[in-house]
């Protein structure tokens, strides 16, 4: 299997790569819900969202879509506990851009930022 190391390697620390300190990204097709078809354009929402978070500051960010499929489009921001304050700071230019990107509702996930978060729903009993 694939084995990571603690710290990057000297090597790759010398190529000076922009991302080589930065926290890992999970796949964008993580922020969607389980069975909704991935679209090109709702990848590239949610990957413009996330960048204007972290733009923002916001050092763990995740935009979690909700309704990709649907006429009502939610978007769920995580960030750290620590972060919540600065996220209601910023709440009216965080909204107005979300709506430019075409989400109908943006909300705050209140467990804060967690990896995986989607995965939870495949742990419920129905």
């Amino acid at each position: 299997g694939i084995k990571f190391a603690p710290t990057p390697p000297p090597e790759v620390m010398q190529m000076k790569l922009p991302t080589w300190n930065k926290p890992s990204r999970a796949c964008l097709a993580s922020r969607f819900v389980y069975g909704e078809k991935l679209l090109v354009d709702n990848l590239q929402i949610v990957e413009r969202c996330e960048k204007f978070l972290f733009d923002m500051g916001f050092a763990q960010a995740r935009v979690r879509f909700h309704g990709a499929e649907d006429k009502i489009k939610i978007a769920r921001i995580e960030v750290l506990p620590l972060d919540f304050k600065r996220l209601l700071d910023h709440r009216d230019e965080i909204v107005q851009r979300f709506r430019l990107e075409g989400f109908n509702y943006v909300t705050m996930d209140l467990q804060g930022f967690r990896s995986g978060s989607m995965n939870e729903i495949l742990n419920v009993d129905n």
